[in-house]
């Protein structure tokens, strides 16, 4: 994992300007997997009290445009955010609660970017969603 000294520097790696929302977002999605744009504006807000909704959506698109972000949308949910990018990793999603965890690829190495019938396309990245219900749902529901 990153550290906050890191930030600024992956910030101009990547060929941004560093400012002080872009390194708390940076943080917030870093601090929290996952986490949804409100999430990200929560944590945000208790670093910098006076940022405001456009300066953090702002930050998220600079971010996910970068590479450094990774935005997710599972159907029936708002986008979510998290710094594991480039790997094309997949995710679990409770049905119940809707916590999301990351999932490997099931075999080797990005095997699900090799489709049965690409039909021309050349494919770069693929977006598998497991559902299900997480531990803690499964035993509540269970009898």
């Amino acid at each position: 994992m990153a550290k906050p000294m890191d930030f600024p520097r992956m910030l101009r790696e990547a060929g941004l300007r560093v400012t002080r929302p872009r390194v708390a977002v940076l943080s917030a999605v870093h601090a929290h997997p996952h986490a949804d744009t409100d999430s990200v504006l929560s944590a945000v807000r208790r670093e910098l009290p006076k940022v405001s909704h456009q300066a953090v959506y702002d930050s998220l698109h600079a971010l996910t445009s970068a590479g450094l972000v990774r935005r997710i949308q599972p159907s029936r949910s708002v986008a979510r955010y998290e710094t594991r990018t480039g790997d094309n990793h997949h995710h679990i999603v409770c049905r119940s609660c809707g916590a999301i965890a990351d999932v490997d690829c099931a075999v080797g190495e990005a095997p699900c970017l090799t489709a049965s019938d690409d039909r021309g396309y050349a494919i770069d990245e693929a977006e598998v969603i497991y559902w299900g219900l997480c531990p803690g749902c499964s035993a509540a529901e269970s009898p």
